[in-house]
């Protein structure tokens, strides 16, 4: 009822108490009367929608079974398919994209892929089975230029809905959405010139994926006007700890003094290399990041990094995937988003001796 909505003034929602009964729980944590309760819980009308998802909210945080009449329906099953869960990033992707699925009534299926394990076109076959509505890929095959995009326009000629995010592929009819790696590196590079360094490393993963591509052209185009060969400063490995490091290590030999690396993961590999050497980051050697993935700016140093806009991204891909599912023809094209430098710790001024071994 209109009396029960919560208004500014209303008693601040408290914790269950042992003893209570369910319905005295949730009205204390709702803010509401345990009548409310009872007719939310019942699904009867004559409450707010406010009041309404306020005792629902209240359902869900305190652990009670939503009863079934609250339960919402399945408008269908979307598949997500991700590289792996031991970056960062992907997680968050992960996540960004489930939740507002879930909230349109669409039950995500999570799909991850480790090596060795189970391959991207298994997941696949698998989502068909179940008569998946759409399928978004996340950093997937198509990132991959020497994997076949046949896997890709099969699925749009049985009508499937696609997304495909980071790393556009020729001849896909589908919506991308992309990370703006060239613009990425330019940022990351014009900072540390700015600090005073020239001798600047790119430390990435495997030069066949698409965004690494993009990386290796938007750093080379920076560092134009330096003397020297970019490409002597650019050290392809793997996107994991191990990978940054090893990578540092032939950067620094290399005369780098500072180094941009392909994921936050490899920084923090960067960094524990740097360490490992007798140099100190920030002093002997900056380290720039990519992706601004959770706790970066609680590492040691709190690491400068070229964040990613998952959030934007998450949402695209979502409006995009909804949109064709609802019977939409939306432009297929590729969306870029733009990246932001986030000034930490981790980067500064070029010192006079350089960083050398």
């Amino acid at each position: 009822m209109a009396g029960d909505d919560l208004e500014p003034g209303a008693p601040t929602p408290v914790p269950p108490a042992a003893g209570r009964s369910r319905l005295a729980d949730l009205a204390a944590y709702a803010g509401v009367s345990e009548a409310t309760v009872s007719r939310v819980l019942n699904d009867r009308p004559g409450v707010a929608a406010g009041t309404r998802q306020a005792v629902i909210t209240a359902l869900d945080v305190l652990g009670y079974d939503r009863p079934s009449k609250l339960q919402r329906s399945s408008a269908g099953l979307v598949g997500l398919v991700v590289p792996e869960l031991t970056n960062p990033v992907f997680p968050v992707f992960a996540q960004q994209i489930e939740t507002p699925l879930a909230a349109a009534g669409y039950t995500p299926v999570l799909c991850t892929q480790t090596p060795g394990g189970v391959h991207e076109d298994e997941y696949v076959r698998m989502l068909l089975d179940r008569g998946v509505s759409a399928i978004v890929f996340v950093s997937g095959q198509h990132a991959d230029t020497r994997a076949g995009i046949e896997r890709y326009t099969r699925l749009r000629e049985r009508g499937l809905p696609i997304v495909l995010v980071n790393g556009w592929r020729e001849g896909i009819d589908a919506s991308f959405i992309s990370h703006d790696d060239v613009t990425a590196m330019h940022l990351a590079v014009r900072h540390l010139r700015e600090l005073g360094h020239e001798r600047i490393g790119f430390a990435t993963g495997p030069e066949r994926y698409v965004p690494v591509q993009r990386r290796i052209e938007g750093f080379t185009a920076a560092m134009a006007d330096l003397p020297g060969d970019p490409a002597d400063l650019v050290a392809t490995t793997i996107f994991t700890l191990e990978g940054g490091g090893a990578a540092a290590r032939m950067l620094v030999e290399r005369g780098a003094t500072a180094i941009v690396c392909g994921s936050d993961v490899m920084a923090l590999g960067a960094i524990r290399a740097a360490r490992q050497l007798g140099l100190s980051v920030p002093e002997d050697l900056s380290v720039v990041g990519s992706d601004d993935a959770t706790f970066m700016g609680f590492v040691d140093p709190p690491l400068t990094t070229i964040r990613m806009d998952v959030d934007g991204m998450a949402e695209a891909a979502v409006a995009a995937v909804l949109e064709e599912v609802g019977g939409g023809t939306g432009e297929h094209r590729e969306y870029l988003f733009e990246p932001e430098l986030i000034l930490r710790r981790s980067t500064g001024v070029r010192q006079a001796a350089g960083a050398t071994v």
